[in-house]
């Protein structure tokens, strides 16, 4: 595992990995393309490209596949996912997620998520208790203005600074607001006006 901690003390230009879905149909089992965008700090590397399933169950699998069989796997030091779910409520077991790709991973919210409202609409979907566990495991959202993310097992107030040192502009680290940007334009047409 990645000691984000180190990082900073040594002053290392952090690679990361931003997860974010691109436009889909708003229909069940429909596919959902994912973008994934590597970063050194906020300048543009690379890029991975999957599909996962409109509220399926295939998410964490999928991206943990994604990275784990590209070649950026060895460089990247921490992986973002913008908020715990691609794909409508295609959720991400977080701590399995980091195990798994033997990095800390960050999901990484633009303002605080109505949770009453979350577990009315996860009542429309099957498996709402597992959705609902997935949830709470990936533990206390955290607030490092501007930023609101959960990053279990991580030292906040560290994730809190990387999160400044991978963000150029706006409140959304680089990584992720390319991943949005890209993945916009590539099912549009066009890139949007919100990052």
């Amino acid at each position: 595992m990645k000691n984000l901690e180190q990082l900073l003390q040594k002053k290392r230009v952090i690679r990361v990995i931003g997860f974010d879905d691109a436009p889909f149909e708003n229909q069940q089992g429909a596919s959902v393309n994912v973008a994934g965008v590597v970063c050194a700090g906020t300048r543009f590397e690379g890029m991975v490209w999957g599909t996962v399933q409109k509220d399926g169950d295939d998410a964490t699998a999928v991206l943990s596949e994604l990275l784990l069989n590209s070649k950026f796997y060895d460089q990247v030091h921490l992986v973002l996912i913008d908020g715990l779910a691609v794909g409508g409520f295609n959720l991400i077991d977080l701590p399995f997620l980091a195990r798994r790709l033997e990095r800390p991973c960050v999901s990484v919210m633009r303002k605080l998520p109505n949770m009453i409202a979350i577990e009315k609409a996860l009542k429309n979907l099957p498996q709402t208790a597992k959705r609902l566990s997935l949830i709470q495991k990936a533990g206390k959202i955290q607030v490092q203005e501007p930023f609101y993310f959960q990053a279990p097992g991580e030292n906040p107030e560290t994730v809190g600074k990387i999160l400044h040192q991978l963000t150029y502009t706006g409140h959304v680290p680089e990584a992720l607001r390319l991943a949005h940007l890209i993945g916009k334009a590539v099912m549009t047409g066009e890139s949007g006006k919100r990052a």
